[in-house]
């Protein structure tokens, strides 16, 4: 998964879809997952990230993850993913 390269980020957790000019408020761990995919990291290593800097089950990472991944594409603010980084 990689966010559209055209998608803009504040550090406050402004998101803006320029394509379709719809903006979106996320959490500081959103905004984290949205940078690392941005950045052309996998999900995996996204996953392992949070993992490391977040005391959460495995489990409830995995599912808060697919959940959010879905809001993404449902938002139009992915792309095909070609290769992302590990």
């Amino acid at each position: 998964m990689k966010i559209n390269k055209n998608v803009a980020l504040s550090d406050s957790g402004f998101v803006f879809n320029p394509s379709t000019g719809d903006s979106f408020s996320t959490n500081p761990i959103g905004l984290e997952i949205i940078k690392l995919l941005k950045e052309g990291k996998s999900m995996d290593y996204v996953k392992a990230s949070l993992l490391k800097t977040y005391t959460i089950e495995e489990a409830t990472l995995e599912r808060d993850c697919y959940d959010f991944a879905n809001m993404l594409m449902k938002f139009k603010l992915t792309e095909a993913d070609e290769k992302a980084e590990n």
